[in-house]
C-alpha cells in the first residue's frame, strides 16, 4: 500500500541465533546446559553460554572458517553440542551434525560430499574419526581440521596421542574477546544446517536448512510440545537428528535448560526428571520402552507429581506401551516428520472430548500422525493427479508437505530435489489414509526404509553387505516386528550352489562392514526370493513373511 516500506526498521532476517541473544538477556543467571555423569562440569548459565559460544565463534574465524563453510560436529548429546548449535552459526557458517552411530567408511563419505573445513570430536567417538580421517586421506580427500572434545562425562579417558588435535576448552580459552560481532545472515534463507538422511556410500542426500525455516521449526516445535517459559528439556533425542528436533534452538527460546544425557537408559531418565525436575523430553518408541519396562529399583517417583510431556515419532506407539505411560505420569505427544521437514511435521493434537472414550480408543486415536503444525501444510494426495483423498479413513495417497519448514533442498543433487518438490509439493513416500476429522494415519512406508528405533535404515545398503559374503547368491532386506526398536532388519537370502553359512555367521558378517543398528537381527534362508515377471523381488510379500514371523522380543518385556 502506498507509503509503506521494507528497511531495518520492520525487516531483520529471521534465524535462531536470536533466540541465544534474548535467553542471555531475560534468563542470565538461568541454567542453560546441565550435564549428567560423575565427571560432569557444573551447570552454566544463559549469560555464561553466550560468551561461550562467542569465544567459540571467534575461534572458528580464526581457524580459517568464512561464511557458509561447513563444519561438522560428530558427538553423543553432550553440552558442547548445544553450543555448536549457536556458536558455528554465530560464525557466519554451517552446521553438520553427523549421527553418532556412523562407522568409519560412512563418516567418511559423508565428511567428504560435504567439504567440513572444520569437524568437533567427541573423545568418545575418536578412534571412529581417526580412521574417517584416514580413509579420506586414502581417497585423496583433504581432511578437515579436528578439534576435541574433552567433556568425557561417564566415557573411559581420552587416549594418549590426543594432544595432536585442537582441544574445545583451550581453543574457547586462547580465542578472542566475547565482544566479537556475530555473523548474522544478510539472508534469512541463508543455510544454517546440512544433515543427512542417511549415509550411503553411493548416494548421500545431505538436507539443506535455512535460518528462517530453523527459526519457524523451532518454534513450531515449542508450541506443539506445549512448552512453557523455563522449561527442563531432557536430551533422549539424539541432537544429531534433524538437530535436535530444532529443540536445540527452541528451548533458548524459551529460557529453558538443556539436560544432557550421554547414554540413554532407563534408570539415567528416571535419575534425571528426578534430579534436575525434568518437564518436556523426546524420542523414538525404544525411549517409551525403557520407560515402561523399568525396573522397580530403576524408577523414582516423578518431581511435584506433575506430568513429563514426552514427544515420540518414527512409529505408533502400542497401545499397552501408551496405557502405562499414562500410569507413570508421562503425557505422550505423537507427532510424525522427516529430515526434509526439519523433523516433526504433524501432530496427533488431543482433544478434550476425547478423554471420556474408553482407553482402546484413546489410544487408536493417538496412534495417528494427525495434522500439521503452525509452519507448513500437510495434505495426502493422489500422487499421479496430485488431488487430495477423500477423507474416508479408506482411500490411500501419499502424504505430502509445502510450507516454511521444508527443506531448501539436497546439497549438490538439483535432480532430487526437482524430484522430491515436483508439483510444488514435497512428497514423503509414506502412504496413508485422512479419517473424517482430517487426521492422517500412516499405513505404509516407502518399501526401501526401515524404521528402527527412530533411525532410518536403507535396505540397499544392508543388502549390498550381504551380497558382498562369498556364499550369498541373492539377498533381500524388509522390517521384521521388533518390541523393543519398533523394527529391525530381516534378511532373506539365496545362497550360491555349495554354499553354506550360518544365520549367526552371516549377521557377524554384516555387523562387521555396518553400524550394528543396520546389522539383520534374522536371517531366514530360502530357495529363491518372490519376483514379478521382470524379475523384481516382491518385497511385499517377504513383509508379510516378515510379520508372521512375529515381534522380536526382549528379556525385559
Amino acid at each position: 500500500m502506498e507509503g509503506t516500506v521494507l528497511c531495518a526498521a520492520n525487516h531483520a532476517p529471521l534465524t535462531p541465533i536470536s533466540f541465544l541473544e534474548r535467553a542471555a538477556l531475560v534468563y542470565p543467571d538461568r541454567p542453560a546446559v546441565v550435564a549428567s555423569g560423575p565427571a560432569a562440569a557444573p551447570p552454566r548459565t544463559w549469560r555464561e553460554t553466550r560468551a561461550r559460544c562467542l569465544r567459540l565463534a571467534a575461534a572458528l574465524a580464526g581457524l580459517g572458517v568464512a561464511r557458509l563453510d561447513v563444519v561438522a560436529v560428530f558427538a553423543q548429546n553432550i553440552p558442547a553440542f548445544c553450543e555448536l548449535h549457536f556458536g558455528i552459526p554465530m560464525a557466519g557458517a554451517v552446521i553438520c551434525a553427523l549421527n553418532s552411530r556412523l562407522d568409519a567408511g560412512m563418516a567418511s563419505v559423508l565428511l567428504q560430499h560435504s567439504e567440513a573445513k572444520v569437524v568437533f570430536v567427541d573423545a568418545a567417538l575418536l578412534d571412529t574419526a581417526r580412521e574417517a580421517l584416514r580413509l579420506m586421506s586414502e581417497a585423496g580427500a583433504r581432511p578437515p581440521t579436528v578439534v576435541l572434545i574433552e567433556e568425557v562425562l561417564d566415557e573411559p579417558a581420552v587416549p594418549a596421542d590426543h594432544h595432536q588435535y585442537y582441544e574445545y576448552e583451550a581453543l574457547l580459552s586462547s580465542s578472542a574477546s566475547p565482544d566479537l560481532a556475530i555473523r548474522w545472515p544478510a539472508d534469512e534463507n541463508e543455510p544454517i544446517a546440512l544433515n543427512y538422511t542417511s549415509g550411503t556410500t553411493s548416494r548421500p542426500k545431505g538436507v539443506v536448512y535455512s535460518h528462517r525455516g530453523a527459526y519457524l521449526n523451532s518454534l513450531a516445535s515449542v508450541l506443539l510440545n506445549d512448552m512453557t517459559a523455563l522449561p527442563v528439556y531432557l536430551w533422549t533425542v539424539p541432537m544429531f537428528h534433524c538437530n535436535g528436533w530444532c529443540l536445540v534452538w527452541g528451548v533458548a527460546a524459551q529460557g529453558g535448560t538443556n539436560v544432557c544425557l550421554r547414554k540413554v537408559t532407563s534408570a539415567a531418565i528416571f535419575d534425571s526428571v528426578a534430579r534436575h525436575g525434568v518437564t518436556h523430553m523426546g524420542g523414538a518408541p525404544t525411549v517409551l520402552s525403557m520407560i515402561v519396562n523399568a525396573t522397580a529399583e530403576e524408577r523414582r517417583p516423578l518431581p511435584g507429581g506433575r506430568p513429563v510431556t514426552v514427544m515420540t515419532g518414527g512409529a505408533p506407539p502400542p497401545p499397552p506401551v501408551l496405557f502405562r505411560m499414562e500410569e507413570l505420569g508421562f503425557l505422550v505427544i505423537h507427532s510424525y516428520g522427516l529430515t526434509e521437514t526439519y523433523g516433526p511435521a504433524t501432530v496427533c493434537t488431543w482433544k478434550p472430548e476425547w478423554d471420556a472414550l474408553p482407553a482402546a480408543e484413546r489410544a487408536a486415536i493417538k496412534s495417528r500422525q494427525g495434522l500439521h503444525h503452525l509452519g507448513l501444510e500437510v495434505d495426502v494426495k493422489d500422487p499421479a493427479t496430485m488431488r487430495g483423498v477423500p477423507a474416508d479413513g479408506r482411500t490411500m495417497g501419499e502424504v505430502m508437505f509445502r510450507g516454511n519448514t521444508v527443506m531448501s533442498g539436497y546439497l549438490k543433487d538439483a535432480a532430487a530435489t526437482a524430484e522430491a518438490m515436483a508439483g510444488g509439493w514435497l512428497r514423503s513416500g509414506d502412504l496413508a489414509v485422512r479419517h473424517g476429522d482430517g487426521y492422517v494415519k500412516i499405513l505404509d512406508r516407502s518399501k526401501d526404509i526401515i524404521i528402527s528405533g527412530g533411525e532410518n535404515i536403507s535396505t540397499i545398503e544392508v543388502e549390498a553387505a550381504l551380497f558382498a559374503h562369498p556364499a550369498v547368491a541373492e539377498a533381500a532386506v524388509v522390517g521384521r516386528p521388533d518390541e523393543y526398536w519398533g523394527e529391525t532388519p530381516c534378511a532373506f537370502v539365496t545362497l550360491k550352489d555349495g554354499g553354506s553359512v550360518g544365520a549367526e555367521e552371516v549377521m557377524a558378517f554384516c555387523r562387521a562392514r555396518l553400524p550394528r543398528y543396520m546389522a539383520p537381527r534374522t536371517v531366514v534362508f530360502v530357495d529363491e526370493l518372490p519376483k514379478t515377471a521382470t524379475g523384481k523381488v516382491q518385497k511385499f510379500t517377504l513383509r508379510e513373511k516378515a510379520k508372521a514371523m512375529g515381534s522380536i522380543s526382549r528379556s525385559k518385556l
